[in-house]
């Protein structure tokens, strides 16, 4: 019988054993940039159908992992009304990143797309932090460049990361990859992310962890074995 305190998750390629306490679950850009009518991503013309399908998902699997005391972290993008995180004409991010090209295409919005304290940099209302949640804004497409995520992490003794939120290619991914990187045990939720662009995307990132960057689980799978985690605990 394994220790209460550990999970064994029937994760992609193999299964994995967890400790409870020592694992977190990341939530990435789940923000109304993202995820809600009138945000960024929607402004952009990308598809956002998807969205409300993983905020429904998260819903209860961030109550379920809260009830066995896994950490929640929150990554916000974000820049500063005078742009000032966002690394100038110099950066190749200034060239690629999405809301930065959209408020160059339409000047009218500097100060209201992804930018700290405005509707669009919001988590959406129904994913709220919680207290004793983590709470990491970013300018990078990875959580971990220049922001204290790690240090955060490691303070706590967290080991190992499950993965949800949006883009599942791009900012998820890119934050599992320097995870995996880091030594820390990456874990992709595939049905608790959304990709931007079509689903051969969403496609190619599991299969990129499951080959040589970490694990995948569905929610349903996370949900069942903590709680069956929960029940075991309170038996005792």
């Amino acid at each position: 019988m394994e220790p209460l305190d550990m999970m064994r998750f029937p994760t992609k390629p193999q299964a994995l054993e967890v400790d409870a306490e020592r694992s977190a679950v990341i939530v990435v850009d789940m923000q109304n940039a993202f995820a809600s009518k009138g945000g960024m991503f929607d402004l952009s013309g990308l598809d956002i159908s998807g969205a409300h399908g993983v905020i429904d998902v998260l819903k209860g699997l961030l109550d379920v992992a809260r009830q066995a005391s896994m950490k929640v972290v929150y990554l916000q993008m974000g820049y500063d009304e005078a742009l000032t995180t966002s690394g100038g004409p110099d950066s190749p991010n200034s060239h690629k990143e999405l809301a930065l090209l959209l408020m160059k295409k339409r000047p009218e919005l500097k100060g209201k797309v992804l930018t700290e304290g405005q509707w669009d940099w919001k988590v959406v209302e129904e994913l709220k932090p919680q207290p004793g949640d983590l709470l990491v804004n970013k300018t990078r497409y990875s959580g971990f460049c220049g922001t204290p995520l790690d240090s955060l992490l490691r303070t706590r003794g967290i080991n190992t990361l499950f993965f949800t939120g949006i883009a599942t290619n791009v900012c998820v991914e890119s934050t599992l990859r320097d995870a995996f990187f880091l030594d820390y045990w990456p874990i992709l939720l595939r049905d608790a992310t959304m990709q931007a662009g079509p689903p051969l995307l969403q496609e190619a990132t599991i299969q990129n962890v499951e080959l040589a960057l970490g694990w995948t689980l569905s929610a349903s799978e996370f949900v069942q074995t903590v709680n069956q985690h929960i029940l075991r605990g309170s038996r005792v």
